[in-house]
């Protein structure tokens, strides 16, 4: 099991005092589906993500998400559990400013972890607290699962105890997400074996498919940063222009979240887009007409 040095961290719950525990029941899911799911709990046990428990005191469901790649991925609906612990106070940077402090260099590396969460390890005694059910029995997480309230921000303070002499100098990071940067092409090389030094000595392990090494541009949490600016990714404006006229609601939020991607390419979108917080009302008749 690829994991990240116990030394330096391991994931707590911290369920607060005289919550209500709750096991949640067994759903029922198709044939064909039940084979893929017992597949991939397969694949947790191979890796050592997952071990059986017998007794647990909190018991969750699992949840099979299809994705692009028509693969189904084994989530756990932590939904009870994640609301009987308080939330971290451990900010995440600021999307705009790393992005800022991305742009302008010669040469970027860009780097996306391995199962990242999963690479860290849950504290022994919180183990038994995230058992969920599937067909085969009832089994819980030794790692740190995505779906695991505050998992973000142990990540990210893992990252920046791991890298806290090099960021905002020659290494930005976003949870998972790792940017090399270098103001000139010729001090890439040895800006980019550091970082890669740093991740060996920690065992912390990237995703060599999803990383890309010297080029001059590349795909940023979203945007296309370069050394000349940022760009808008293709596919998000495409989104947007495939969209129908909105004829509620939840599809005018929907229109709303696709449009804050643009505020920074368009002046003043937030007046732009007042006829919307009108429509947004509970007591204005929701009309799409030409002024939208």
């Amino acid at each position: 099991m690829v994991e990240l040095d116990p030394k330096v961290v391991v994931h707590h719950l911290s369920v607060k005092k005289g919550a209500c525990l709750v096991k949640q029941g067994q759903h029922r899911f198709r044939p064909e589906l039940i084979l893929l799911i017992e597949g991939e709990l397969n694949k947790l046990i191979e890796v050592g993500f997952v071990r059986e428990v017998k007794y647990p005191m909190w018991i969750s469901s699992i949840v099979p998400v299809r994705e692009k790649n028509e693969q189904i991925r084994v989530c756990v609906d932590f939904k009870n559990l994640n609301n009987a612990c308080p939330k971290a106070d451990f900010p995440l940077p600021f999307v705009e400013l790393m992005i800022d402090a991305t742009m302008g260099h010669e040469a970027l590396s860009f780097m996306d972890a391995s199962s990242g969460y999963n690479q860290i390890r849950m504290a022994p005694v919180d183990e038994e607290l995230m058992a969920f059910r599937t067909l085969k029995g009832i089994y819980c997480y030794k790692v740190m699962p995505f779906s695991l309230k505050n998992a973000g921000a142990t990540y990210q303070r893992t990252m920046q105890r791991i890298f806290d002499d090099m960021l905002h100098k020659n290494i930005e990071c976003y949870v998972d997400d790792l940017v090399v940067k270098s103001n000139k092409r010729e001090d890439h090389f040895h800006d980019l074996r550091k970082v890669l030094e740093r991740l060996r000595r920690y065992q912390q392990k990237m995703n060599s498919s999803k990383c890309a090494f010297g080029v001059t541009s590349g795909k940023c949490l979203g945007f296309i940063v370069c050394q000349w600016g940022i760009e808008i990714e293709q596919a998000k404006i495409d989104a947007i222009l495939r969209m129908l006229e909105s004829r509620n609601i939840h599809e005018l939020k929907s229109l709303q979240g696709k449009l804050a991607y643009l505020q920074w390419f368009i002046s003043n979108l937030v007046g732009r887009c007042q006829l919307f917080s009108r429509l947004m009302k509970k007591d204005v008749p929701f009309q799409w007409d030409e002024a939208c």
